[in-house]
């Protein structure tokens, strides 16, 4: 299964549903009902292997209500500065869910998919014909190892 936009110059993009997991918990609990979750569905989100983790821009993080866990360093095109990460964001992509922390980014940028995400749900890049595609995970073969 693969799921992706083709784009000049050899950028990948894809389409991520990013969830609330605190909410989802809540809902789970009989606590809110399932319609105050909050999520959002984001087009054009890039694929960018030189990040580390999910980038999502101030607005978005604002829109799903994320926690912010803690501010760090950060290794940026124009140097080291700081930046904020929130917890618990649930990714859904190609049918494959996980809970991830995310990077601030100023309100207004463009939101990126690093590689720790991708290797966590098991896709990966295929860079010449500019898609993701999905690793096995079948009682024969699979993406996870212990």
């Amino acid at each position: 299964m693969t799921s992706t936009i083709k784009e000049p110059m050899g950028k990948i993009t894809t389409t991520l549903t990013i969830a609330n997991r605190l909410d989802q918990g809540k809902a789970e609990d009989n606590l809110i009902p399932a319609d105050r979750v909050r999520s959002i569905t984001i087009k054009n989100v890039l694929v960018d292997t030189g990040a580390t983790t999910l980038c999502l821009p101030q607005d978005a993080i604002a829109q799903l209500g994320l926690k912010l866990l803690k501010t760090v360093p950060v290794a940026t095109v124009t140097g080291i500065g700081t930046a904020r990460i929130f917890e618990d964001a649930k990714i859904s992509l190609m049918g494959r869910d996980a809970t991830f922390e995310c990077i601030e980014l100023p309100a207004g940028a463009d939101p990126l998919l690093g590689v720790i995400p991708l290797e966590a749900l098991g896709i990966e890049l295929d860079l010449q014909k500019q898609t993701l595609v999905l690793l096995p995970l079948s009682p024969t073969a699979s993406y996870l190892r212990i």
